[in-house]
């Protein structure tokens, strides 16, 4: 929560500024020193005041347990998470910079409450694992986000522009998938990328069960039909546009996409969910 009408004002001022650049996909500066957030209490006000601003709901989230006393966690908004098979994103220099997840699409709602959840209360309230894409950018450009703080990149949503869901996997392999082979393959030429992922917190619930109690602690909490990821295993890399790809991720499954150009915004244009 903001501590008084002046971190709201500062919260506000930057809110408006990163909702539209999210809004017209732009890039630019840095926040303007009088409103870039000095904590990560800042950092999380302005993230809740971009979904005000935006008045968008929220349909997944992204986190990954804390970092150097970093804290890791960013809303995904309605309209920017895909299924299918062609996903729009932004483009920079005629390719999508994407990262290999899982996605835990809950079934049933975990809702803020006084006594803290379980790991069994969490994996109770998972209804699906998907392979998933998540989609990068920021709403920097790169020199200027090279030269940003940790707190600005958390108050700009860790340089999230949406999500794409892939098939359902099966749940009980899917969570003990600390390694999985990422093999990349457009459908163009024989040649692929072939990486060797690894989940970055070892199992790839374990976020998960970090999120849902950060913010329970907060007096917020996670919905039905609201997925979330936990970290890639394979870091980021840049696919191409208008081109059947695959991805697989070791044998949990075969994850199909074809990249096109966003019009519009990433608010201007539905999208169908899973």
């Amino acid at each position: 929560m903001t501590s008084g009408p002046a971190s709201t004002s500062k919260a506000e001022q930057a809110a408006r500024l990163l909702a539209a650049r999210r809004v017209s996909g732009e890039q630019g500066a840095r926040l303007p020193e009088d409103c870039r957030p000095a904590s990560e209490a800042e950092a999380f006000d302005i993230q809740a005041a971009v979904t005000r601003v935006l008045d968008t709901p929220i349909a997944a989230w992204k986190c990954a347990l804390p970092v150097d006393g970093h804290r890791v966690a960013a809303p995904i908004y309605a309209g920017t998470v895909h299924s299918g098979g062609t996903c729009a994103a932004i483009v920079r220099g005629d390719r999508v910079k994407v990262e290999p997840e899982l996605a835990f699409v809950l079934g049933q709602d975990l809702p803020a409450r006084e006594a803290p959840y379980s790991e069994s209360d969490v994996d109770a309230a998972i209804a699906r694992t998907h392979l998933a894409l998540e989609l990068i950018d920021s709403r920097c450009t790169p020199e200027q986000a090279a030269q940003a703080s940790f707190d600005e990149k958390l108050a700009d949503g860790l340089v999230n522009q949406g999500l794409f869901l892939g098939p359902e996997v099966a749940a009980a392999p899917s969570r003990q998938a600390t390694e999985l082979a990422i093999v990349v393959r457009p459908a163009s030429g024989p040649s692929e990328q072939v990486l060797a992922g690894r989940h970055p917190n070892g199992l790839p619930r374990a976020p998960l069960y970090w999120l849902v109690e950060f913010l329970r602690e907060r007096g917020q909490g996670l919905h039905a039909g609201q997925a979330v990821i936990t970290g890639s295993y394979a870091g980021s890399f840049t696919v191409p546009l208008d081109e059947d790809l695959s991805v697989r991720y070791g044998e949990l499954g075969v994850l199909q996409v074809k990249f096109k150009r966003l019009t519009g915004g990433p608010f201007g244009e539905p999208s169908t969910q899973q």
